[in-house]
């Protein structure tokens, strides 16, 4: 789904709105998400999942071409961990039950 088609469907869902601010929201959502990620804070949505930041160390790496070592900085990438709700209506959505246990 694009950002587009998301807004499409939230403004179908709630004709009460009009479209432009459904995309003004959606945006503002974003900007505001990644301006906290960009900071190095985490971002929990109950019942949806988390995004955090981790940092990859620097390292040697080998060029594949060459195989000559070629230094590979520190890095940071975003992670995204679901949510237990979300997990499971994944896992029912595909025809697989989750494992209850006690």
């Amino acid at each position: 789904m694009t950002k587009s088609q998301l807004i499409e469907r939230i403004s179908l869902r709630l004709p009460h709105l009009l479209q432009r601010d459904v995309e003004m929201a959606i945006n503002i959502t974003i900007d505001v998400m990644s301006h906290h990620l960009a900071q190095g804070e985490r971002i929990e949505i109950r019942g949806f999942g988390g995004f955090s930041v981790n940092q990859r160390a620097a390292r040697m790496g080998r060029n594949p071409k060459t195989g000559e070592p070629v230094s590979v900085p520190i890095r940071y990438t975003i992670h995204f961990k679901p949510g237990l709700d979300l997990r499971e209506r994944v896992e029912l959505s595909r025809g697989r039950f989750p494992v209850i246990t006690d």
